[in-house]
């Protein structure tokens, strides 16, 4: 089984908006047996709160199937759970490389490094775009299933 950790600031707009658009596309190609798919925050602002009024609409709108949950931290336990740790933006970078001691075993990435770009994903938060925000996620999460895939495939 394959596990990924989606991380932004506060667990309640680019994390989970990219947890449940991987779960989506996952399910699409048939592989949600072969996942676990969570998100958190480095904060503890938004702790036990759900997603966002507009994470929500942008999911319905895609027509991406979403549960209600609660924000949560990420833990030092974390590190060891999760085979990916993807990260939103590069200040969600500085905080997990301080919270699990500068990835020894290089499991930190951001979303969009595997979709060859080398850019954060803006915080819907502050821009109120989560039209851009959901098409950055998706390109990312895209891009991912198909590097995986690609890994299975040369297993």
């Amino acid at each position: 089984m394959i596990k990924v950790l989606f991380v932004c600031h506060g667990n309640i707009c680019r994390s989970p908006m990219a947890e449940f658009v991987f779960k989506h596309v996952v399910a699409k190609a048939g592989l949600s047996e072969q996942f676990l798919i969570e998100s958190a925050a480095t904060s503890t602002e938004e702790i036990g709160n759900d997603i966002h009024y507009g994470t929500r609409q942008k999911l319905l709108k895609e027509g991406v199937p979403f549960t209600r949950r609660a924000a949560r931290q990420i833990t030092a336990a974390d590190y060891d759970k999760y085979d990916y740790l993807v990260a939103m933006d590069d200040e969600n970078l500085y905080y997990m490389n301080r919270r699990w001691n500068y990835d020894p075993e290089n499991k930190i990435r951001l979303l969009l490094e595997f979709a060859g770009k080398n850019r954060e994903i803006a915080d819907p938060w502050y821009t109120g775009n989560f039209d851009q925000t959901y098409l950055d996620v998706l390109e990312g999460c895209e891009a991912m299933l198909k590097c995986l895939r690609e890994g299975m495939e040369q297993r």
